[in-house]
C-alpha cells in the first residue's frame, strides 16, 4: 500500500517536474552569448550556454532518459557518445564551419523530436542504433555551440565549459530515468514525458518557439 502511495507520489512530482521543464523552455531567457562570456567568463559561460538554450537542453536530457530506457552499458556509451561527438561538431564549428545555419537549426529541433519520440514509444532501442543517432544529433549541437562561441571568450575554456555541461545535463536525465525505473508506473511517466518533449521538438521544428 505505502508503495502504491509511493508510485502516485512519483507520478504527480514526475508531471510537475516535465510541466515545469516544458514551461521553462518556453520560457528561457536568451541572453547574449557575449553577456554570459562578461559575467560568467570564459568557461563559466560555455557551461550556462546549453542550459539557457531550450532545445539543447531538452535534447541531452532526453539522451540521458534514453540510456537508462536502453539500460546496461548504453547508460555511459550513449551520453559518451553524444559528448564526443558535439566536441568534433565543436570543433568544426570554430576552425572550419560554412554549414548553413539553417540545416543545423533544423537537425537540433529534429533530435528534440526524435529524442522525445523514442522515449514516447518506450521501446528498447538497439545501442548501436542509438549510439549512431546521438552522434548526428550531438555533431550537430556542437557545430552550432562553434559558430556561436563568442569572439571574446576563450575557445579552448568556452568548449570546455559547455561539454562539462553537456555532460552534466545528460546524468540529470539518468538520474531522472533510473529513479523512475524504480517505480511500477515509472515507465509510463517517461513515455508521457518523452511524448511532452516530443511536441517541444515540433514546435521548435515549425517555428512556433
Amino acid at each position: 500500500m505505502e508503495r502504491g502511495r509511493s508510485a502516485t507520489h512519483l507520478e504527480r512530482g514526475a508531471l510537475i517536474a516535465f510541466a515545469l521543464l516544458a514551461w521553462a523552455a518556453l520560457a528561457a531567457p536568451v541572453a547574449a552569448h557575449e553577456n554570459e562570456v562578461i559575467r560568467f567568463g570564459s568557461f563559466l559561460g560555455g557551461v550556462t550556454h546549453p542550459v539557457l538554450g531550450p532545445d539543447h537542453l531538452l535534447a541531452m536530457l532526453s539522451v540521458g532518459i534514453l540510456s537508462t530506457q536502453i539500460g546496461g552499458r548504453a547508460i555511459l556509451t550513449v551520453p559518451a557518445t553524444f559528448v564526443t561527438f558535439m566536441a568534433v561538431g565543436g570543433a568544426f564549428g570554430i576552425l572550419v564551419g560554412g554549414i548553413p545555419m539553417g540545416l543545423i537549426e533544423f537537425g537540433i529541433a529534429a533530435s528534440v523530436l526524435v529524442l522525445g519520440a523514442v522515449i514516447a514509444v518506450g521501446r528498447r532501442m538497439p545501442v548501436l542504433v542509438a549510439m549512431s543517432a546521438v552522434a548526428i544529433f550531438g555533431s550537430m549541437h556542437g557545430y552550432a555551440h562553434g559558430v556561436e562561441t563568442p569572439t571574446i571568450a576563450e575557445p579552448a575554456l568556452y568548449a570546455m565549459g559547455f561539454l562539462i555541461g553537456t555532460a552534466a545535463i545528460h546524468l540529470i536525465g539518468v538520474l531522472i530515468g533510473e529513479v523512475a525505473l524504480q517505480y511500477r508506473n515509472g515507465t509510463s511517466v517517461l513515455r508521457l514525458g518523452g511524448a511532452m518533449i516530443a511536441l517541444m521538438g515540433s514546435l521548435f521544428l515549425v517555428g512556433v518557439i
